[in-house]
């Protein structure tokens, strides 16, 4: 069984940064690519950004390119998301997610089989 586990969320004025992490259980982890989503109230989970297994390439939503990172150290199974010059428009529950081994799009929800339980991210303008 699959944990991910995600920290770092909380209330940041824009302009600021934050950067979140995701804890992930099990020996596998370096195995699979990873992604971050967030959801807004009344809104569909959305992408943000995606890593694939050896940390070599990333892709992100248009919406962060040029202000969010995203990485990950396999020795420690975690993965980060590096969230900077933040808008109000940024404020949503953000989730780390594992994606399918058989996937062929990494953009869409129904890509990633493990889910955390997300961590809030607040931007006051």
């Amino acid at each position: 069984q699959v944990q991910l586990v995600e920290s770092g969320g909380g209330l940041v004025q824009a302009g600021g940064s934050l950067r979140l992490s995701c804890a992930a259980s099990g020996r596998t982890f370096s195995n699979y690519c990873m992604g971050w989503f967030r959801q807004s109230p009344g809104q569909e989970r959305e992408f943000v950004a995606h890593i694939n297994w050896n940390d070599r390439n990333t892709y992100y939503a248009e919406t962060v390119k040029g202000r969010f990172t995203i990485s990950r150290d396999n020795t420690k199974n975690t993965v980060w998301l590096q969230m900077n010059r933040l808008k109000p428009e940024d404020t949503a529950v953000y989730f780390c997610a594992r994606r399918r081994s058989t996937a062929s799009r990494l953009d869409v929800i129904y890509e990633y089989d493990y889910w955390g339980q997300g961590t809030q991210v607040t931007v006051s303008s």
